[in-house]
């Protein structure tokens, strides 16, 4: 039992270390070349977003918008990736067999 709890409270302090990496990483893609940047938060706050003045020209509305979406939604899967390679050694750090 002695050992469980040690390895709960490995586990939570792990977790604690993950989530204090997490709210300190920020993320930034690009999308159309470079002619939208976003940069995201560890939590998935939106912090910044940078667009080409070429596409606040009259026409490129729907370019622009398609931009955004697809700038945002890169930021988050950074943001995922980065918090699955965290996770993929908390149990490894427990000393769990097979992990």
């Amino acid at each position: 039992m002695a050992n469980l709890n040690k390895l709960l409270k490995q586990a939570q302090k792990m977790q604690e270390q993950i989530q204090q990496e997490m709210d300190a990483l920020q993320v930034e893609t690009t999308a159309g070349g470079g002619m939208v940047t976003v940069r995201m938060s560890g939590q998935k706050q939106l912090l910044s977003v940078t667009i080409d003045p070429s596409l606040l020209a009259p026409g490129e509305k729907d370019m622009l918008e398609d931009l955004l979406v697809a700038a945002v939604n890169q930021a988050a899967q950074k943001v995922d990736e980065a918090l699955q390679s965290k996770m993929g050694g908390l149990g490894g750090g427990l000393g769990f067999p097979g992990m």
